[in-house]
């Protein structure tokens, strides 16, 4: 299977090479299993070593499906040095950060400690990541900004990480997964929403997790295909558990960044849950706005996987709901799921939306002047 850029018609008009864009969800990968050793105490050198780590899923190790390609990553995309896709600066500079004219890239790590079982670990290898992330990457190109990666189970350590990381203009944004133990809204992770809005930091919510719960509400399902769509379920029900549950109420600055799980559902899920608002206040009266409201308040979106309508006034109608100052132009580096930039938005959308879309918005979000 070989799948490089998903199939779209060419566009009548484009961006140009020479226009700056922000890309804000790239993934950096580490080149050796060891490489966040220099940043980790000793002891879990050692600890590593012996016993390995333990998440809440199942599985010992790897996806829970096969991916198309190794890491779920383009072909053209390993470096000529060697290493996995993503973990070389220099190839990631010639292959995207360069011909695309990126002036802005985040950097969002997947291979984490988030879902481990054993949380001083989970939060010493977070903690060795955001160090990482600094040294081999943003020191080098000042074009690329950090995502805090904290131990997303327990709150208070990662709040600390957060508070350790303010004013750390290496950093943009607190990253969390859509896949938890529990939803997102549930009082365990508000330490978390706390503390970033306290430094004033967006919160991305990054499909993918391990929580150690099936990706659908009825269990496992047989295809790969399935979790790729069910990623937009899953960020869905951490969405409505985030409104539901009052952490927009409790922490009115905060703002959050909805990451590679599309945007098309937004109106949809709002419509839906305004509607049963109507009839069940009364079990969250803590709420004292519309769930639709709280959305378009607080959250951003990321562009990739771009929903493909076959009427293209459809997808102008989602975005009027959504609001183009809230999407963020993403392509997903290195994975072969890649959104070209080019071939991204159709024909019709005025120069004042196209620019936003493409990297006014994330400036003004994470605040780079």
């Amino acid at each position: 299977m070989n799948i490089q850029f998903r199939d779209r018609p060419e566009p009548s008009a484009s961006v140009s090479v020479k226009s700056a864009i922000a890309d804000c969800d790239i993934h950096p990968a580490r080149a050796t299993r060891d490489e966040l050793y220099p940043f980790m105490a000793k002891r879990w050198h050692s600890h590593l070593e012996t016993y390995g780590v333990q998440a809440y899923h199942g599985m010992m190790e790897g996806p829970p499906y096969p991916k198309a390609q190794p890491n779920a990553s383009r072909r053209d995309a390993w470096p000529p040095e060697g290493g996995p896709q993503g973990s070389s600066l220099s190839f990631m500079q010639k292959q995207l950060l360069d011909p695309y004219n990126v002036a802005l890239g985040v950097l969002n790590p997947l291979a984490t400690g988030q879902g481990l079982r054993n949380q001083d670990l989970a939060g010493a290898i977070c903690s060795a990541i955001n160090d990482w992330q600094i040294e081999k990457w943003t020191s080098k190109d000042k074009r690329l900004k950090a995502s805090i990666v904290v131990a997303n189970e327990d709150g208070i350590s990662a709040a600390a990480e957060i508070r350790k990381r303010a004013g750390d203009p290496n950093f943009v944004q607190v990253l969390l997964l859509s896949r938890n133990v529990e939803p997102l809204g549930q009082r365990r992770y508000w330490p978390v929403y706390e503390a970033a809005q306290e430094i004033g930091l967006p919160v991305g919510v990054h499909a993918f997790g391990f929580g150690g719960n099936p990706l659908t509400p009825s269990g496992w399902p047989s295809f790969y295909i399935e979790e790729m769509v069910g990623h937009s379920q899953c960020q869905q029900t951490a969405l409505a558990s985030l409104v539901l549950e009052g952490v927009f109420e409790r922490y009115p600055k905060l703002k959050m960044v909805m990451i590679e799980a599309g945007f098309g559902w937004a109106p949809s899920l709002a419509w839906r849950l305004d509607k049963t608002f109507e009839k069940l206040h009364s079990e969250v009266p803590h709420l004292k706005r519309k769930p639709s409201q709280y959305i378009r308040d607080h959250i951003w979106w990321t562009t990739q996987p771009m929903e493909d309508p076959e009427r293209r006034d459809h997808l102008f109608q989602t975005i009027e709901w959504i609001g183009w100052d809230k999407l963020l132009f993403a392509t997903d580096y290195p994975h072969w799921d890649f959104d070209e930039p080019s071939r991204v938005l159709p024909a019709g959308v005025s120069e004042a939306n196209r620019e936003a879309f493409y990297l006014g918005n994330a400036k003004k979000l994470y605040g780079i002047s």
